[in-house]
């Protein structure tokens, strides 16, 4: 009996329709759960019983070709020997002087995206891509430089962590969804590959961070699967004007509107939002910018993470000392506003916040 042919489930629309256990299985097979699996093996005439296998050998050995599957019997690994995994190559790899490690893999069809690991005492986070660049072109990222091509399926979404796992040698604890790309244009494939890196690689739900600039409805559907997630909306502006100057995308989406609909994924999840503000000197770190953010954000259950810029050398903003970001820290806890800041690991790699290309730095 020679291999059925996988049929594609994982396109780039952004249907937020889940892939259930049926004959279809989604190709390549990295992203599947063991029923998908047993059900795909079963169509081959195997046993059930080697769908958990094969499932642990994606998982947890990291089997990049059927073939090296030794449990499986050798005449049928011949005959599905062409059957993708789904995992990618690695182009380049740095290290920074704080041990966070970039990697550019490349993908099948040759395009490269970056993935980064960061080490820390306690536990190991993946920064992961979800598209080959990014539509959304905020002024100050290098990601957005370098324009759009395409999204990436769930297999090559969940190939980043365990490429970081693999190459440090240590469980992934946590991974958030901050690489190159806009993860709310290619809903449904974050959607899959955040269940597969729960239900599969075993990552808990509340250590997953979902990060969006902000696209109209796509947050409410991200709530209804009632994820336990971390939801982290990439504000970077008290008001609309100055957002559409920061982050030209945001127009068509009122930051009124924005906040509206991020109240509603607290209210059907139970979850807060965290708010990412990328700190520019002299653009919007001035106290009255913090006040007004504050005014935005009264009553929100939620909580500020402020971003001191990360320099790229497109564009000419500059990082503000720390007395001005201390400043901006304080007007935000005296009006009662959850705050922390966060300074990015990485820089020396270009690795950290903002900084992240596709080509060999």
């Amino acid at each position: 009996m020679s291999a059925t042919p996988l049929v594609s489930l994982v396109n780039s629309t952004n249907s937020t329709n889940s892939t259930t256990a049926n004959s279809e299985l989604v190709s390549p097979l990295l992203g599947a759960s063991v029923a998908e699996l047993t059900a795909w093996v079963q169509e081959q005439g195997q046993p059930g019983y080697r769908g958990k296998q094969l499932h642990n050998w994606i998982y947890d050995k990291g089997v990049r070709n059927l073939a090296d599957v030794s449990v499986f019997p050798k005449s049928w690994r011949e005959k599905v020997i062409d059957v993708p995994i789904g995992r990618s190559s690695l182009h380049y790899r740095s290290v920074a002087a704080d041990d966070t490690v970039k990697y550019l893999l490349k993908l099948a069809d040759g395009e490269i995206i970056e993935t980064v690991g960061i080490p820390s005492d306690k536990r190991l986070t993946v920064c992961v891509s979800t598209q080959v660049g990014c539509p959304m072109a905020c002024d100050f990222c290098a990601t957005g430089k370098g324009g759009f091509k395409r999204n990436l399926s769930r297999a090559e979404i969940v190939d980043q962590v365990l490429t970081v796992q693999e190459d440090f040698q240590q469980r992934v604890s946590n991974v958030v969804f901050m690489g190159m790309g806009e993860p709310l244009l290619n809903t449904e494939n974050v959607i899959l590959a955040l269940k597969s890196l729960n239900q599969d690689v075993g990552i808990g739900a509340r250590s997953l961070t979902v990060s969006t600039v902000g696209i109209r409805d796509r947050i409410r559907q991200l709530a209804e699967h009632h994820f336990q997630i971390t939801l982290a909306v990439s504000l970077h502006a008290p008001n609309q004007t100055l957002r559409e100057q920061i982050i030209p995308s945001a127009k068509p989406y009122p930051i009124e509107d924005l906040l509206a609909e991020c109240r509603e994924y607290v209210e059907i999840t139970g979850r807060r939002v965290t708010f990412e503000y990328i700190l520019l000197a002299g653009v919007n770190d001035l106290p009255e910018h913090a006040l007004e953010l504050s005014k935005r954000l009264r009553g929100f259950q939620s909580h500020v993470n402020l971003i001191p810029y990360n320099p790229i050398k497109e564009v000419d903003y500059k990082r503000p000392n720390r007395d001005r970001i201390q400043a901006f820290v304080n007007v935000l806890q005296q009006q009662n506003i959850a705050v922390s800041v966060r300074y990015s690991r990485g820089l020396e790699a270009d690795a950290a916040c903002g900084q992240l290309r596709r080509n060999k730095r």
